[in-house]
């Protein structure tokens, strides 16, 4: 049990780089988003930005109180994330691309948290990636559909037997 719980808390501490990447990614498209689509897009990604603190906070609070320290340094987010930081300039297309990519990859981290956590006994870690993950799979959904395109849902994670 021992193992699974380090696993856990690694796995978090993951989501949690990619969640700061994905925070700050929210931030510059906030401030640099220009074009026909400006009032829209910036409202909207100003509300991803304070969804996304709150989650960081969230996820943050949880390692803690398993007893173990969150990362909190952007070397060590950017070691740990498979999100990206974006170049620039971009198109405001292309901003909202990369942020319904960003909430796949979000959703499909917390569904491997989840059973994870499910297979440790960790209701509380599970329930709350349970909830992002379906925050995070709408957002997908939303952006992608604002694109024209169809949603790129998270992968199911499979049982390994």
């Amino acid at each position: 049990m021992a193992d699974n719980r380090k696993q856990v808390i690694e796995s978090l501490n993951e989501l949690l780089s990619n969640m700061q990447l994905h925070y700050q990614r929210c931030r510059n498209f906030h401030w640099n988003v220009s074009g026909p689509e400006f009032f829209q897009l910036h409202v909207k990604f100003e509300e991803y930005y304070n969804a996304a603190a709150l989650e960081v906070d969230e996820v943050a609070e949880r390692i803690l109180s398993l007893g173990a320290s969150p990362l909190s340094n952007f070397t060590e987010y950017l070691k740990k994330s498979t999100i990206k930081e974006s170049d620039y300039p971009i198109k405001p297309s292309e901003m909202v691309l990369a942020l319904a990519d960003d909430f796949s990859q979000l959703a499909t981290m917390e569904r491997a948290i989840f059973k994870s956590a499910t297979e440790e006994g960790d209701d509380r870690t599970a329930d709350m990636v349970n909830g992002f993950a379906t925050i995070h799979e709408k957002n997908n959904w939303m952006l992608m559909a604002w694109l024209g395109k169809r949603a790129n849902p998270a992968p199911v994670v499979e049982d390994e037997e």
